[in-house]
């Protein structure tokens, strides 16, 4: 099966050559699982030519906001939308997990509440998953379709599903402790309050459930799903 990474963001430079690239990391994470990939840089504007290009399409991090303004973002949403459209299945993660929302008629905003850092315990229909955050903004109001997935108290909207279409969580199941340290050191000074700095400190090391997040990605990819209107149209 192939997944398209629609590369969103970039890893920081001083820990790409020792932690990779977000696209190395989702490779890593899903690896063995019977998937082969391929990366489009959408963040530099480099696009897929068709939403079928790929079996399944995987939305990574990013350090922009989905409501800033940046010439990457409107033609990323309308390709979601007609990724949506014809069916073709998408995961989003952090920011993707946002542009999704976004595209599709959500809503995201700079949290009040501030940040999330580190170690973070999310609950996904009574089941507790442990998972490393790193981001401020959110998704505030759902799309029509979408539902609820996963959630704690400082995040309502952490998963949300939209059928066979879309699953996205707000949490980093790709991110590894090193590399929440490595963002603690390079993108946080200045940024994240000090006390939430500590508080994630004080949790690094703590087993995380990537695993878990990696068998609901590759379940949700490889479900069976039901004619698209684009399989539709070409049986016509």
């Amino acid at each position: 099966m192939r997944i398209g990474i629609l590369q969103c963001g970039q890893s920081p430079a001083q820990l790409k050559d020792s932690l990779g690239d977000y696209p190395d990391m989702f490779i890593r994470l899903l690896e063995g699982r019977g998937f082969d990939f391929r990366t489009w840089h959408v963040e530099e504007m480099e696009f897929p030519d068709d939403v079928t290009a790929a079996d399944g399409w995987l939305l990574t991090g990013s350090r922009h906001g989905a409501y800033e303004d940046h010439p990457f973002i409107p033609p990323l949403e309308d390709f979601i939308r007609r990724a949506h459209d014809a069916g073709v299945p998408m995961v989003g993660i952090c920011f993707g997990h946002q542009i999704i929302a976004q595209a599709l008629g959500g809503t995201v905003v700079k949290h009040p509440g501030g940040w999330s850092v580190g170690t973070q315990d999310y609950d996904f229909n009574g089941e507790t998953v442990t998972l490393n955050a790193w981001h401020q903004d959110q998704v505030v109001v759902l799309p029509p379709g979408a539902q609820i997935a996963g959630q704690n108290a400082f995040c309502e909207n952490a998963a949300l599903i939209y059928g066979d279409r879309a699953f996205t969580v707000q949490a980093h199941p790709e991110f590894s402790d090193d590399f929440i340290q490595g963002l603690m050191d390079t993108r946080a000074k200045g940024v994240v309050p000090p006390d939430l700095l500590a508080q994630a400190a004080v949790r690094m090391g703590e087993r995380k459930g990537s695993d878990l997040l990696a068998d609901r990605i590759e379940a949700f990819f490889k479900q069976p799903r039901a004619m698209t209107r684009h399989d539709a149209q070409g049986a016509a």
